[in-house]
């Protein structure tokens, strides 16, 4: 049976993900910036919160770990580069790891750049990955504790998984993205069509994450990106954008 996953809009522009094994009855989330939503969103349905998973240290991926597991009794799972940076974590999770939610697997993949021990929590049997901040629509994390070429390792990585795979991103910064992508390679028809659905979505008010792999091989910049050092300049740009 497939995960069930909710999508809880948090803050100005974060998702925060509830996700659900239904036949065994656990629920985990990833990246709760703040707990209130999440609360709401169990009581709702009727879910009780198993663990919460923790991409990386950041306060607006983190801020609302202490008050559900003080709420819920969740363990805090946390990447295992940055656990003194996160308070609270029961478990460190690195490359090495695999974590259960209910049947379903995810395998842990290191993926720093963005933060030294980013992590994203690779679901491979149900085609899910959660990356956190280190892959969005047409776009990649910011580099602020890495450099270009771990974040290049990232991409390739990335490159391998099966196209239909799901990426579920921590942020709707998808038109931004799209605009910058557009100054990269304006006569891509594939990104030309994507940004015209996506400015359509936005227009309606409607989410445009999650992503899938293939789609991102079609349209983003970084993804696409030949080298490091292209992935660097684009990264520059997009800085300066």
């Amino acid at each position: 049976m497939a995960l069930e996953i909710i999508r809880i809009p948090a803050l100005s522009d974060n998702y925060i993900w509830l996700v659900h094994d239904k036949r065994a009855d656990k629920t985990a989330v990833v990246d709760p910036g703040v707990a209130a939503p999440v609360l709401a969103e169990l009581k709702l349905r009727g879910w009780k919160l198993n663990a919460i998973l923790n991409t990386h240290w950041h306060p607006d991926h983190t801020g609302g770990n202490a008050e559900l597991k003080a709420e819920t009794g969740a363990v805090i799972i946390a990447p295992s580069g940055e656990g003194t940076r996160i308070s609270g974590a029961d478990w460190l999770a690195g490359g090495n790891n695999r974590i259960k939610v209910g049947q379903h697997i995810a395998q842990i993949l290191e993926v720093p750049g963005h933060t030294a021990g980013h992590i994203a929590y690779h679901f491979a049997e149900d085609g899910i990955l959660f990356v956190g901040d280190t892959l969005f629509a047409m776009g990649c994390g910011r580099l602020f504790e890495g450099t270009a070429e771990q974040m290049f390792r990232n991409m390739q990585l990335f490159r391998t998984l099966p196209p239909e795979t799901i990426v579920y991103c921590a942020h709707e910064y998808t038109q931004a993205n799209g605009r910058f992508a557009l100054t990269v390679e304006p006569d891509n028809e594939a990104l030309q069509a994507r940004m015209a659905e996506v400015d359509a979505l936005r227009e309606a008010g409607e989410p445009t994450v999650p992503t899938t792999i293939g789609a991102e091989l079609a349209t983003n910049p970084f993804l696409r990106a030949e080298t490091a050092e292209i992935l660097a300049e684009r990264r520059a740009a997009k800085d300066a954008f």
